[in-house]
Order: structure tokens, then sequence, then C-alpha cells
């Protein structure tokens, strides 16, 4: 097992195709033992099919993966061992109890009885699922089947954790308690690749891949990432956020908008010069008395900024 500080996975030059489509682009990431790392970027953009050639699923066109010391596409069923995969759809059976599914993956990798019991009950309290251990999956909440999943990936101890958008559809309180199992399980030295669609758990990872058109086109932490944002980005709460959006865009010294719920954020190029013009603009536009702030960028802001799309909504 990797040391701490030390990569437990390595990708190198990693692409693959369907047809003429080419999903990714010579990729390459280290990820270090206990790290929580990121794949970040729209639908299409690679993250899924990175995720399925980690977990030996699906073989690369090229390139190169090593987990866990272990080369994944010479010896897939060995690494299979080192890691566990849970995908968007985890495959539990609906018609089994909490109980049955957890001992099912378990005999899937050899788990004897005794670890399986001990492992089992450690897990499914950390879940907050000790009551519901003789409920049909079936009969789950969408965010307790997403923990039972992660439960299920776990009971064989894996040193090396792959979500692929673990928390899609999943309620507020059910994704906090399953980042809260996470933070656990990296604080015990497993290390975890996930993908997200939810721009607040991007900020929760150690570090970062932005993707697009199966390319990494930054990787860094989060904070490193958002000091990498050129300009300076303003927030102006909005009655109207769409009309303000379109009176901004394009106007001089704008680099780019963003619509965050019931306000805009406006990156410009001068805070203290543009913020005087932005008001003139935006009474001429009939948005009268804005009030404009200098405000933090989330990784949304950057995600946007970094891949130069000049406005979103």
């Amino acid at each position: 097992m990797a040391a701490p500080g030390e990569a437990a996975i390595r990708v190198h030059g990693l692409s693959k195709s369907f047809g003429q489509v080419q999903a990714v682009r010579a990729i390459g990431f280290d990820v270090s033992q206990g790290e929580i790392f990121g794949l970040v970027g729209p639908d299409g953009a690679g993250k899924t099919t990175t995720m399925r050639m980690l977990a030996a699923v699906l073989q690369p066109d090229e390139g190169e993966i090593v987990i866990d010391g272990v080369d994944v596409a010479a010896e897939p069923e060995l690494a299979k061992l080192h890691l566990s995969y849970m995908p968007q759809r985890f495959g539990l059976y609906e018609d089994l109890t909490v109980s049955e599914n957890i001992f099912f993956y378990a005999e899937l990798f050899g788990v004897s009885r005794s670890e399986r019991m001990s492992r089992s009950e450690r897990l499914l309290s950390a879940a907050g699922l000790l009551s519901f251990r003789r409920r049909l999956a079936g009969q789950l909440s969408g965010g307790m089947k997403q923990k039972l999943g992660l439960v299920c990936a776990l009971i064989h101890t894996p040193k090396v954790l792959l979500l692929d958008e673990p928390t899609t559809g999943v309620d507020p309180v059910s994704r906090r308690d399953f980042w809260a199992i996470l933070y656990d399980l990296r604080e015990s030295g497993v290390t975890i690749v996930l993908s997200t669609a939810y721009m607040d758990e991007a900020e929760r990872c150690s570090r970062l891949a932005l993707l697009h058109g199966g390319a990494i086109r930054h990787c860094d932490t989060p904070s490193r990432l958002k000091e990498s944002m050129p300009g300076a980005l303003l927030a102006i709460p909005a009655a109207d956020p769409r009309g303000m959006r379109d009176a901004l865009v394009g106007k001089p010294g704008v680099l780019g908008v963003l619509l965050m719920g019931d306000r805009v954020h406006v990156r410009v190029d001068d805070a203290a010069k543009r913020i005087p013009e932005l008001h003139a603009l935006l009474e001429g536009h009939g948005f009268p008395g804005a009030v404009i702030e200098p405000t933090e960028p989330g990784i949304e802001d950057v995600f946007v900024a970094l891949l130069g799309q000049g406005s979103a909504s």
C-alpha cells in the first residue's frame, strides 16, 4: 500500500474513443494515498469514461493506469481486489434486505463471516442505517440507497474508492452524511476519486481536475484554482437575473457573466474602475440602485472562467 503522500493512483496518457468520438484525450494525473480527488466537468466531458477505465471495466485505447502498484490494463482482476467502484447506478438488489445486499457483496469479495459481521456493523452505524438492516433495499429513500451502495462498496476494505457522481439526486441531508463518511475514510487512509456535478462538493475535494472535451484543462487544489482565475468577481442581487445578465454580456471590461440563483456574478478586468461604469450601465437598462460588491469566486465561477466561456445560464 502506498505511504501517505505517495501516489496510490498513477494515470499517464490515457485515451479512449468510441467510433469517431474521442471521449478521453491523453489525460494524466497522480492521486496521493489518503486524498479525495475530484473530476469536474459538463456532461460529455469524459468523467464516466475515465472512472470506468480506472475501475478496470473499460479497456483504454492508450495509456497506463497503476493503482496501488498494480497495472490495471495488464492485471484487471488483481486491480479489482485493491479498489471498489460505485457507478452512477449501483447494482443493489431491491428484493433483498439491507443486510442481505451487504452479505452478497461480502461473498463476492471473499470476506469471511466474522469480518463481514464486524465490518457491516461498523459501516451501517457510520451510514446511519443500523435500524434499517432488515428493510428491503427497494423500500429505501434515494439517499439511503446511495449510502447502502457505499457500504457495499466498502465491505472488502478497499484501498482505493471510485465514485461516479455518487450523490446525484440525493437530498441535502443525505449528501452531508455521505460526505461525513468520505472524510472518515480519508482519515483512515483510503484514496478516493469521485466525479461530481455539484460545485459545492467539488470545493470539498483535496484537488480537482477540470475536464472539458475529454481533456484535463486544469488540475490543482480548489484554493489555487480560485487564485488562478483571471480578473475580479462582482456579485449583484437581481429581481430579473437573466435580464441583468443580458444587459452586461459583452460590455467593456466584462470578462464573463454567470447566473447564480437570484444573483449575477460578473467577472471584470478591474473592479475599482468598472463598478461605477456598471452602476451607470444598469441604471440605463432599468436596474436602478443595483448593489455591486466584490465576492470570492466559487468553483463554478472558476470553471467557467478558466475554460474561457464568457457567459453561462
